[in-house]
């Protein structure tokens, strides 16, 4: 599914980034989302993810998904309870993904009170 990358095979964090057109209606396609981010927080590895709704276009969202490593994402992915997740996203949805691996990060600079 994904192409090795010598930096996220390392153990590594990988993000896991998904566009989604949505052509079902929003509170569907949010409430199959809810149940599948709940499928894969409970997987090892997952860190954290947020689900985004695009302002101007409704039908269009991005998850961003953080892992541990890209062995902990694979191994969620290739879990036999994974599977239906996904055939019911496809269902309400088209996607698009890809992974990265983080290059710069810079937290907010704390200002006087």
């Amino acid at each position: 599914m994904f192409e090795e990358d010598p930096d996220a095979t390392e153990g590594n964090p990988v993000t896991f980034v998904n566009t989604f057109t949505v052509h079902a209606p929003a509170d569907e396609f949010e409430q199959v989302f809810a149940r599948t981010a709940s499928f894969m927080s409970s997987q090892p590895g997952f860190l954290r993810h947020t689900l985004l709704r695009n302002i101007s276009e409704e039908h269009s969202y991005i998850n961003i998904a953080h892992w541990r490593d890209l062995a902990s994402f694979r191994k969620a992915l290739e879990h036999p309870d994974f599977r239906p997740h996904a055939t019911e996203l496809r269902a309400l949805s088209t996607s698009q993904h890809n992974l990265y691996a983080q290059r710069q990060s810079l937290p907010a600079t704390q200002r006087g009170h």
